[in-house]
This record gives C-alpha cells, structure tokens and sequence, in this order.
C-alpha cells in the first residue's frame, strides 16, 4: 500500500463551508499534491491534511500556501488521522499497519500499536483522550472490526456490531456513542448505512435508511449536526473519483438533509472529522478534472 497521487489534469481542492449560510471557500487548490481528510487545529486556526504520506498544515483562510510538517520515525502516511483532544498531537495511521502519535510542531512520533498481523485504522479519540477506535483487519477479504484499545498503547477490545463490514468509528462529543457506518443490514454488497452504538458495546442502531451508500458520519463538536458523504447506489467500499454529495443533518433526525453538497471526490473527501471548533464551518477536498 502506498499514498495516493493526483491522476494527469486532475487537481485537489480544499474547501471550508459554513453550515449557518452555506458559503462555501475555497482555500488551497494543489496540481501536485493530492491533499486528503482535514482535520481543523483546536484553535480554529489551521487545517491538518495527509499529502504524499506526511502531514501538512494550512491556515483556515483563502490564498493560504500548505507547508509539511517534519517528523522523525514515522512512516508515510494515509488519510486515517485524529487530533488528541489536547491540541498538541495528532495520532495517524501509517502503511506499516500501524498507529503512531505525533507532536503537531514535528519531531519525534510514537507507535502506538503492536500487534504486526493487523492493520490498523483509526478514526476516533475519546473525548477525555483515553481510547482509541479504529477498524481492525487481518485481511482484506474479510469484514473489518471496530477495535478499542487504551490511547498509550495496550490491549484492544473487539466490539461486536455484528455481521458486516464498519468503517469510520468516531465518539460523540459526550463520549456515550461510537459513530459509524456498517454493511450490517446490506442485501446487496457494499450496502453501507449509517449506525452507532453504545460506547460499551450493545446494539447496533441504524440511523438513516437510504438507497445511497453511506459513510463516515461527523458530529459537530457541540452534537448538533452532523455530515457524511453519500456514494452512488451500488458502490462498494468507498473509492476515490465518483460523484457524491456530502450531506449536511441535524441529528435528531438523520432522515432530512439540512444541506447537499455534490462534487467529484469519495475517498479522501472527508474520511476524518473536520469541522470546526465552534461547529460552524467544516473542511473538505473534491478532486475535479480540468475540462
């Protein structure tokens, strides 16, 4: 496995749309970098994207220029990573299977996990920056897990959601819930759909029924919204360079959109948690071809 590059007249644009009046800016468009999944800094200030297998930081404006973060002992990267909610560190999946914690202002990394005979992808930090949930795979012909180990490393706990492949696990911002989407109730492959479940385990409860192919669902951090990104019926897994549309709810009720943004992207869009400290804005990359 190796990062992702930008096919030939394809570009990576990075955006931040504010959900109070739907204005959408474009921040940074990139001809050589494929930037992926945006997380925003705990100060409001600045964009953390994987690029090429490092990370980079990009200040929340229009006009800003991304600069790379240097670490040392970290292996390149793919687009799985989560801010520890201290605001410091970031904790990132890596090709090597691996999850690693690494200072924001660079230098050395950490390698969290252990266990070499199973990839490691991490998508949620506990709030109180105890637990980390990631999907465990052994192999790619199996249905990943949600996984739960201690943040500082140790022993995972599977959590049984049941039959069906899940993706994106991420706790609600009270830390009761784990967000994500699953292939629980599919009838057809790749027939994700949008659940949580108790943050202890117990049943897996579906949030949206829909035709579409949903994933990764984003609670805002004060719980009232939420958005995920809907592939075309019929998509398995979530590939890169297809029509989608990211989808804007409050949560109390998942079924009604607020808000649908079309654009060309899928995988990379917005695989992590991206909106903004205050719950107004949040981030994401399309990845449109020149005409």
């Amino acid at each position: 496995m190796t990062y992702r590059t930008l096919e030939p007249g394809q570009t990576a644009r990075i955006h931040v749309h504010d959900v109070r009046t739907g204005e959408d800016v474009l921040i940074h468009e990139s001809d050589d970098v494929l930037f992926e999944a945006p997380n925003w800094s705990l100060d409001g200030a600045r964009l953390l994207l994987n690029g090429n297998g490092v990370l980079w930081s990009l200040a929340a404006e229009a006009g800003a220029q991304p600069a790379a973060i240097v670490h040392s002992g970290l292996p390149p990267l793919n687009n799985d990573h989560v801010l520890d909610p201290g605001g410091e560190a970031i904790y990132a999946s890596a090709m090597d299977r691996h999850i690693y914690r690494a200072p924001l202002s660079g230098g050395a990394a950490e390698k969290v996990t252990s266990d070499e005979e199973v990839w490691h992808f991490l998508h949620g930090v506990s709030p109180d920056g105890e637990r980390l949930a990631y999907v465990r795979i052994t192999t790619f012909d199996q249905p990943g897990r949600l996984a739960v180990m201690p943040a500082a490393g140790g022993e995972s706990t599977v959590v049984d959601t049941g039959p069906g492949h899940i993706d994106g696990p991420e706790w609600s911002p009270d830390g009761e819930w784990i967000y994500l989407n699953s292939e629980h109730w599919a009838s057809r492959p790749g027939h994700a759909q949008l659940a949580r479940i108790r943050e202890g385990g117990g049943e897996l409860e579906r949030l949206v029924v829909s035709d579409t192919v949903d994933w990764f669902p984003h609670l805002s951090p004060d719980g009232s919204r939420a958005v995920y990104i809907e592939f075309p019926p019929g998509t398995e897994g979530h590939p890169a360079d297809l029509s989608v549309s990211l989808v804007v709810v409050d949560t109390v009720d998942w079924g009604t959109p607020l808000e649908r943004i079309p654009l060309p992207g899928g995988q990379g869009t917005i695989n992590v948690n991206s909106w903004s400290p205050d719950s107004t804005r949040f981030a994401y990359v399309s990845y449109p071809y020149a005409r």
